[in-house]
C-alpha cells in the first residue's frame, strides 16, 4: 500500500532504471522548439524531471553567455546529449564523440534522420552507428521508428534504451500505432522509452499503460502556450499512467458483464 497519493511523489517505489542510472520520474524533457533557456528551466522545474537531452550541436565552448548545458548543470539533472541533425552514421558517430569529450559523460542518445521532410530515422544508418558507438563503450539511447524487428535488433546489439516514436518529430498526433508499441515493449530486454509525436498529457499516459518505461517529451512542451503547465500534466500523465499498467487493466469484452451478480435477487 503506498503512504501517500500526491501526484509528485513520483517514483518513490518505483525507480526506473536506466544505463546504470534510477531515476524517480519517468518523463524525459527534450529541450528541441523551445524559445528560450527559461521556457526550459521552467518546464523542469514544473514537471520534476531528473534527465533533459540537449542536441550536442548547440554546445558552444566559445558562447560567453551562460549555455543551456550549465543551467542544467545548476538544476542537478542528468544531461543526455543527442545527435540531431545528423544524416549518417559517420556523422552520428562523431557527433557523439565530441559530446563525452565536452560532457564527460558516455551516455548518448542516437538520432539519425532521413530526410528533411519526414525526419523518420534512417534504420540502415542507425544500426551502424549503433554497432560502433556501442564497440566505444557508449551507453546508447537508440531513437527508432515503431518497427518492433528493428527495435529487436537495436536491443541484441546492447542499446541501454530503445526509443521507438509515436509519430513523427513535432508533429503532436500522438501514437499511431499502440499495436506496435505493445509488440516492442513485450519483446524487449532492456527500457523502452516512448520518443516522438505526444501532443498532451493524454498520449503520455497512453504510452505508458501501453507497458513503456518512460516517455521523452519536447515540443508538446516546448511549443505549448503555456509550456510550464503542459510539463506539469504530462509528468502527472506519465505517473498516472504508470500505475495503470501496474494495476492492470480488465480485459476488454464484446458484451457487458453486470458487476453485481444474480445471487441474493428476489424472484431469481
Amino acid at each position: 500500500m503506498m503512504d501517500s497519493l500526491d501526484t509528485l511523489s513520483i517514483g518513490t517505489d518505483d525507480p526506473l532504471k536506466i544505463a546504470d542510472l534510477s531515476l524517480g520520474n519517468r518523463l524525459i524533457l527534450g529541450t528541441g522548439g523551445a524559445p528560450s533557456h527559461r521556457v526550459i528551466s521552467d518546464s523542469v522545474r514544473a514537471s520534476r524531471s531528473e534527465m533533459v537531452t540537449v542536441a550536442i550541436r548547440r554546445f558552444d565552448p566559445t558562447n560567453q553567455r551562460v549555455s543551456i548545458f550549465e543551467e542544467l548543470k545548476e538544476l542537478a539533472v542528468h544531461i543526455l546529449p543527442n545527435t540531431a541533425g545528423c544524416y549518417s552514421a559517420k556523422e552520428a558517430v562523431l557527433t557523439a564523440q565530441l559530446a563525452r569529450e565536452a560532457l564527460h559523460t558516455n551516455l548518448i542518445k542516437v538520432e539519425v534522420i532521413s530526410d528533411d521532410q519526414t525526419l523518420l530515422p534512417d534504420p540502415i544508418e542507425l544500426v551502424l552507428a549503433v554497432e560502433e558507438l556501442i564497440s566505444k563503450e557508449f551507453r546508447v539511447f537508440a531513437y527508432t521508428n515503431d518497427d518492433p524487428v528493428l527495435a529487436d535488433h537495436l536491443v541484441k546489439l546492447g542499446v541501454a534504451a530503445v526509443m521507438p516514436l509515436g509519430s513523427p518529430i513535432g508533429s503532436g498526433l500522438g501514437i499511431l500505432n499502440p499495436h506496435n508499441i505493445s509488440i516492442i515493449v513485450e519483446r524487449a530486454t532492456c527500457p523502452v522509452v516512448l520518443d516522438a509525436g505526444i501532443g498532451c498529457a493524454s498520449d503520455a499516459a497512453l504510452a505508458m499503460e501501453l507497458g513503456c518505461d518512460a516517455v521523452l517529451a519536447a515540443s508538446a512542451i516546448t511549443r505549448a502556450k503555456m509550456p510550464a503547465l503542459m510539463a506539469s500534466s504530462i509528468a502527472k500523465a506519465v505517473q498516472a499512467g504508470r500505475e495503470s499498467y501496474r494495476a492492470g487493466r480488465i480485459p476488454k469484452r464484446r458484451f457487458a458483464m453486470a458487476s453485481t451478480q444474480n445471487e441474493g435477487r428476489p424472484f431469481s
